[in-house]
């Protein structure tokens, strides 16, 4: 895991975050996503700047849409320097059900 990920997995693991479990590195069809809320169909990837535009995230992410998982992305240097703003916006898409 990178330190970003590793950060925003603290915050996560353990039914930590408002009572959801969240597993890391999980397998969700033909993909390993880095977490994964099973009973609330939501994915959280984190990603670096090789992600900017990625034609590859954009096919994963429409096939987690097509299987009803919701998708958020974050980039590292926001879990680094605003985990609290990342965490709320994460708690707005689980209680608002934002795709």
């Amino acid at each position: 895991m990178t330190d970003a990920e590793r950060k925003l997995w603290f915050a996560l693991k353990g039914r930590r975050f408002q009572d959801h479990k969240f597993r890391r590195q999980a397998a969700v069809g033909p993909y390993i996503v880095d977490f994964a809320s099973f009973d609330a169909r939501m994915i959280v990837e984190v990603d670096g700047g090789q992600h900017a535009d990625s034609v590859s995230d954009k096919l994963r992410d429409a096939y987690m849409r097509e299987n009803n998982f919701r998708v958020a992305r974050y980039w590292n240097d926001d879990v680094l320097k605003n985990l609290d703003g990342v965490l709320e916006d994460l708690w707005r898409r689980l209680t608002m059900g934002d795709r």
